[in-house]
């Protein structure tokens, strides 16, 4: 099911991102659900040892690079159980974010809804982060300027920093 609600989202997005700020397709596609946290918020945190920070995009996507610290926890392939024996408090502070923070709203509401209660996701995703001239690393664990885009009409967003898409 949210490999076709994506499929849609995403031939949506293709016609009518152009014309839309970031904060825009946002509104139109998140429910808001989940309370953001900035980038500038995220760098004050990132070191803190008990804050969990997960990518929830693919596989492919968190190999090119990822937040330093973040633990991939996908999306198709996402398991909440494998997640939950990571993350034991159900108190614990964790940041999700994807690409530009509309799959990492969903996996926020899906670990809420099995009783996480401090959960924000990065506004604009790693987009944004990037953007915000913040730093990125490799599968190596190596600096990278590289950035996955999913594909050329989301890497629209992405403006600063090597875009890197499959499709």
């Amino acid at each position: 099911m949210k490999t076709l609600c994506y499929i849609v989202l995403f031939f949506e997005a293709t016609t009518s991102l152009a014309q839309q700020t970031l904060e825009q397709v946002l509104l139109k596609y998140n429910k808001q659900s989940i309370p953001y946290v900035s980038a500038k918020m995220l760098v004050e945190v990132q070191n803190d040892p008990t804050v969990v920070l997960l990518d929830t995009r693919e596989k492919k996507e968190y190999k090119v690079s990822h937040i330093k610290g973040a633990v991939h926890a996908g999306y198709e392939d996402f398991d909440l159980q494998k997640v939950s024996k990571n993350i034991k408090s159900k108190d614990a502070q964790i940041i999700v974010y994807c690409s530009l923070g509309v799959r990492s709203e969903d996996i926020a509401e899906t670990l809420q809804k099995a009783g996480y209660t401090n959960i924000k996701n990065l506004y604009g995703g790693i987009f944004n982060w990037k953007n915000n001239n913040l730093p990125v690393v490799n599968r190596q664990q190596k600096p990278t300027d590289s950035v996955h885009v999913y594909s050329k009409q989301w890497g629209k967003w992405l403006t600063k920093g090597i875009k890197v898409s499959n499709k």
